[in-house]
């Protein structure tokens, strides 16, 4: 049976995939095209792009409970779509794919991936010529919230300001499963100039990047001070972006 609480955050994902495509400039055409998503979590991204006429969508994870829920909500609440998507286990980087894809898409991901030069590598690979992916993430570690609480720290920017060191002597004392970077919360802890750096040095091409897209007024308060060269690393928020591979 599937839990209130995952079908909340299904509901929720469906609605911000929305904002998703719009901060992107729009959805791209999905038509018989095949798909890859990169950490697809509930799947609610996966369903978006397969009602869009996508021809398949194929949607890999690392989470075992993720997973279970995406596969039984396609099959008790969208059965019609279930020819066209495929949840599977994966590791990006480790695993055999046996097909390439018109698209690439990732969402709310690459703040928590780690070696993004070799995933971006990956995606290149993954692709047809003149693929495309479609990249959007935050918050970004160095930006208020950029922890997602996980350092438990209840200040903003406090995981900025505090050493890595005094964080998870902190954390380790208040919790029973030990860490010894602060990478082992599932944070990156990639700053805006590495990302921008790291799409930069990528084989892609940067068709579209766009940073500090929000609805909500706090945003407008944080995009102000972004505008400051020193303080833009710490009140940027969040990337939007599109990579693509041109044909050789």
């Amino acid at each position: 049976m599937l839990s209130k609480k995952d079908l909340d955050y299904f509901n929720h994902g469906s609605i911000e995939n929305k904002k998703f495509w719009k901060r992107l400039g729009e959805k791209p055409d999905f038509e018989n095209k095949s798909i890859l998503d990169f950490g697809c979590g509930h799947g609610a991204l996966c369903i978006d792009i397969a009602k869009s006429g996508a021809g398949l969508v194929t949607g890999i994870d690392l989470s075992k409970s993720l997973l279970k829920f995406a596969k039984e909500n396609l099959s008790s609440n969208f059965n019609s779509l279930s020819e066209k998507i495929v949840f599977e286990e994966k590791d990006l980087l480790k695993d055999h794919f046996n097909e390439t894809f018109d698209i690439i898409v990732t969402k709310d991901t690459f703040e928590h991936s780690l070696n993004l030069p070799e995933i971006l590598n990956k995606f290149y690979d993954l692709l047809n010529d003149n693929g495309k992916v479609y990249i959007g993430f935050g918050p970004l570690y160095n930006s208020f919230n950029g922890d997602h609480g996980r350092t438990q720290l209840k200040l903003p920017w406090m995981h900025v300001i505090l050493s890595e060191e005094r964080i998870v002597n902190r954390y380790n004392k208040n919790n029973s499963d030990k860490i010894k970077r602060i990478e082992d919360l599932g944070l990156s802890k990639y700053s805006l100039k590495d990302y921008k750096r790291i799409f930069k040095e990528s084989k892609f091409e940067i068709d579209y990047f766009i940073t500090n897209q929000s609805d909500h007024p706090f945003g407008k308060i944080l995009n102000i001070f972004s505008k400051i060269n020193f303080l833009k690393e710490y009140f940027t928020y969040n990337i939007y972006c599109i990579l693509k591979k041109s044909r050789i």
